[in-house]
C-alpha cells in the first residue's frame, strides 16, 4: 500500500529494493549484514522496519527487519513483494526443541509449525507452512561448506515468547506443555516466532522464502557457553546461500 508514493510500512519504493531480500528481526542486525554487501546504504527506518540495499555478485540485495513475530513479518513481505522482491531467506534465532539441537547450533527450517495466527489470515491450517526447497537446499549447502552444526528439518513457530519460556504460570499451562510434549516427541527441531507466516504468505504470494537460525538455547540440554559469534552464523549462511542463488538465477 503506497502512501505519498511509498510503501506505508516500510517507507521505501521499488527503486530502492532488489529482486533479492535478507530478512532479520532486529533492526539492529541490518547494518551487520549490510557490511556483507558492495555499495551498501541505508535506505528507511521506520517502526520494526530498517531497509539497506546493496550488491551482491553484481545483483541488487535488500536487507529488512521484520521486528519479533508474524504480523509485522508478514508487512515487510507484503511489502517487499510489492516493490518486486521475489526471494527472502530469513536470518532469525531460536530456541531449540530437539534434544539434539543445541546452542551454537545452525538450524535450517524446511518447514514450520503454524502455532500462531498470522497465517491463518492467509490460508487454512491444511496447508502446510513449507520453505521454497532451492533455497532449503543452497541454505544447508552453505551451512555444511563453513563447517558449522547444522539441523534441517521442520521447526515451530509460535506468537507468545514467554508462553514458551514459561508455560507453567499461563492458564493453560497444561495445553501448552502438552503441544511442546508432541512437538518433541515429532522430531521439530526448534522454536521462534517468523517463519511459518512468512513460508505461508511467501506461498500464496508466489515468492521463495527460507530460513537459517542460530540456536541460542535448549532448555532440555545441559549447554556449554554459546560462542560469541554464534548470531554471525546465519548470517554468513545467509549470504553464501544467497550468491548461489544468484548463480543459479543467471544460468536460467
Amino acid at each position: 500500500m503506497l502512501i505519498h508514493g511509498k510503501q506505508m510500512h516500510l517507507q521505501c519504493t521499488a527503486e530502492d529494493v532488489g529482486r533479492y531480500a535478507i530478512l532479520p528481526g532486529d533492526p539492529g542486525r541490518c547494518a551487520a549484514i549490510a557490511a556483507f554487501l558492495d555499495e551498501a546504504h541505508p535506505v528507511s527506518a521506520n517502526r520494526e522496519y530498517n531497509v539497506w540495499t546493496g550488491k551482491l555478485h553484481g545483483e541488487t540485495v535488500t536487507v529488512c527487519s521484520t521486528g519479533i513475530g508474524g504480523p509485522s513479518a508478514a508487512i515487510a513481505l507484503e511489502e517487499l513483494v510489492e516493490c518486486g522482491a521475489d526471494t527472502f531467506i530469513r536470518v532469525g534465532t531460536c530456541g531449540g526443541i530437539d534434544t539434539d539441537v543445541k546452542g551454537g547450533d545452525v538450524v535450517v527450517a524446511t518447514a514450520a509449525v503454524r502455532q500462531e495466527g498470522t497465517s491463518r489470515e492467509y490460508m487454512p491450517l491444511e496447508y502446510p507452512a513449507a520453505a521454497s526447497y532451492p533455497i532449503v537446499r543452497a541454505l544447508a549447502d552453505s551451512c555444511e561448506a563453513l563447517g558449522y552444526c547444522t539441523h534441517v528439518g521442520v521447526i515451530q513457530s509460535k506468537d507468545s515468547f514467554y508462553g514458551e519460556i514459561r508455560p507453567q504460570v499461563m492458564p493453560i499451562a497444561q495445553q501448552l506443555q502438552a503441544q511442546w510434549i508432541a512437538w518433541t516427541e515429532a522430531g521439530v527441531l526448534a522454536s521462534e516466532m517468523e517463519s511459518a507466516a512468512l513460508f505461508t504468505a511467501g506461498a500464496v504470494l508466489h515468492v521463495r522464502c527460507g530460513a537459517v537460525l542460530n540456536v541460542l538455547w535448549n532448555d532440555d540440554n545441559e549447554q556449554p557457553d554459546v560462542p560469541e559469534n554464534a548470531a554471525e552464523r546465519g548470517i554468513c549462511a545467509a549470504i553464501k546461500a544467497m550468491e548461489t542463488l544468484i548463480e543459479q538465477d543467471k544460468r536460467l
